[in-house]
């Protein structure tokens, strides 16, 4: 997903396919490098303007791949397109500066310490006086305490995206007032700007595991929502959400009338961006930038962007119960060969990506998993199969007990790119005689085909919000993970996350620790790869400023800004 995470995950596929380290063009319409040469980068390109620079009134419109099914962005069971979704009603009451600087949103707070009491770190929430609900119901600190009971445990009912940040937590206490919330975490945690970051403040009413778990399943329930947009009109059927300027807000007015997001495919959102129907589309390939980098009175932007294509397996499935088999598909993978694949004519260049915690740009980084030994090494994949039982057929496809070793890979969406890419996984894993099936299926089926696991092979996203990487470390590799389905976690690893990383007082040591763990893990499961980043390229309408203000969505870097402030200039 994401950092962090809150790691959303996105399908491989159509507009948000292939993202992150990237590419930034400088205003005008550059394209890509047909010619070999290397596009400019810079870290962030959303147009950041200041609101006296901006209309009043006016609309935008944007394509989104999904609907999600489970719009709690809290959830497990939400994606990163549930989070954007999210990110337009309801409390973003803390932000993000594109280099990962926390501060508060003055628009719902008064105050935001961090500090320390009796050896635990502390944070302090006041709320303003006019914070409320769409409902009528105060924001207090029985918001704060609703969002950590609904988030700090997956053994009390709730189906949290991730517990890191608030299992930490030993006490959330009303302060001075009702307005003031005092969360005390249980000694010193080494990342408390990460907790309520993200997905921001629960409305009370959430806090019971029945509703956080099923009200939002095709319901945005607009009425727990507080923020300058409130939902205007949701047709999950018709794949369509608009959002208006929220009557009972009571900060900054938002410059926009409305804003909506419509699921495309991704032909029919090049196709929609031509006709003027949408202001912005994805072009993170080579085929798409072309089709729309010259579209009258547009920008291609390119943004480097938090975000990692992976390689997912599911141990689950028989033919990846065997630790070896999983370790012989990942060995047959050609990195390169996927990259060149992706980034065919965009002129863009990234180092390894080599862990699932830190980027090449961040500091601690290292190649964790090439210390556990991952390389594109044929012979070795193939020693690995035959040891472990499965043997060749007439056909090239290994068999075992009368089967055959052959898995079923969905991609989602119809993208040249993205079909490239899954017959080059086909070749590579031919080579060493597994039968990858290639199955094209719509976009708005990824949500729900990756929770319910029905796949043997998936490669998808994992975004980032925050640069706390190391801080999520459980979410990525614990056993009750509900990001990384590979079904590879133990009771044991989790044990070792616990006491050789969660255990550190202070961000250094917790970041030296969680990449020294990591490989050994990865030793361990064999449950997914990284594969690359990528560019985050769009091309946009002229004049759209301060561009994508939600997490996991890419062209600030991890900035999570005020959706009030989304407007064209003038």
């Amino acid at each position: 997903m994401k950092n962090k995470k809150l790691l959303g995950a996105v399908a491989i596929g159509g507009a948000l396919a292939l993202a992150l380290a990237g590419c930034a063009s400088g205003s005008g319409n550059t394209g890509g490098g047909d010619n070999g040469e290397k596009v400019e980068t810079k870290t962030a390109d959303y147009n950041p303007q200041d609101r006296s620079n901006l209309q009043e009134g006016g609309e935008v419109n944007f394509p989104i791949n999904e609907i999600p099914e489970q719009l709690n962005g809290f959830n497990s069971d939400a994606s990163a397109d549930t989070a954007r979704l999210w990110s337009w009603y309801m409390p973003q009451i803390l932000l993000v500066s594109p280099e990962g600087e926390v501060t508060k949103n003055d628009a719902y707070l008064d105050a935001y310490e961090i500090g320390e009491e009796d050896g635990n770190t502390t944070i302090t929430f006041t709320f303003k006086d006019e914070s409320h609900f769409n409902d009528g119901t105060d924001m207090d600190w029985t918001s704060i305490d609703a969002t950590w009971k609904a988030n700090r445990s997956y053994d009390e009912g709730f189906n949290p995206n991730a517990t890191d940040g608030y299992k930490q937590i030993k006490t959330v206490e009303q302060g001075d007032t009702a307005k003031t919330a005092v969360v005390t975490f249980d000694g010193i945690y080494a990342w408390p700007s990460m907790a309520f970051l993200t997905g921001g403040v629960l409305h009370p009413d959430i806090a019971d595991p029945a509703v956080f778990n099923e009200a939002f399943i095709g319901n945005m329930h607009p009425e727990w929502g507080a923020g300058p947009y409130t939902v205007d009109t949701f047709d999950a059927n018709g794949g369509f959400v608009s959002f208006k300027p929220n009557p009972e807000w009571w900060g900054n007015a938002p410059l926009l009338d409305t804003v909506t997001f419509t699921a495309m495919e991704p032909d029919a959102s090049i196709n929609a961006f031509k006709n003027g129907e949408i202001d912005m589309v994805g072009a993170n390939t080579n085929d798409r930038l072309k089709q729309v980098q010259e579209v009258d009175d547009t920008v291609v932007r390119r943004a480097q962007q938090t975000a990692k294509t992976v390689l997912l397996v599911d141990a689950d499935k028989p033919q990846f119960e065997d630790i070896d088999v999983r370790k012989a598909f990942f060995l047959g993978v050609n990195v390169d060969q996927q990259k060149q694949i992706a980034w065919n004519g965009l002129g863009y260049e990234e180092p390894v990506a080599g862990s699932l915690n830190l980027y090449s740009f961040q500091d601690g980084y290292k190649d964790s998993f090439a210390e556990a030994g991952l390389k594109h090494d044929v012979e070795g994949a193939k020693k690995l199969l035959d040891d472990a039982g499965w043997t060749e057929g007439e056909d090239g496809i290994r068999e075992k007990d009368g089967e055959k070793l052959s898995v079923t890979f969905p991609i989602f969406g119809e993208d040249p790119t993205i079909e490239a890419l899954a017959k080059s996984l086909q070749a590579q894993q031919k080579e060493i005689g597994i039968d990858l099936k290639i199955d094209v299926r719509a976009s708005a089926d990824f949500s729900s085909d990756f929770t319910t696991k029905n796949w043997d092979v998936v490669s998808l996203r994992f975004t980032d919000s925050d640069p706390f990487g190391p801080a999520w470390f459980c979410q990525l590799y614990c056993s009750d993970s509900g990001l990384n389905l590979s079904a590879t976690g133990t009771e044991e690893i989790d044990k070792q996350i616990a006491d050789e990383v969660e255990s550190q007082k202070d961000a250094e040591s917790w970041t030296t620790a969680a990449m020294d763990l990591e490989p050994k893990i990865i030793e361990q499961t064999w449950g997914l790869i990284p594969l690359y980043s990528g560019p985050s390229i769009y091309v946009v309408k002229n004049g759209l400023a301060n561009l994508t203000p939600e997490p996991y969505v890419g062209l600030d870097l991890f900035g999570v800004t005020p959706v009030e402030n989304v407007g064209w200039e003038k």
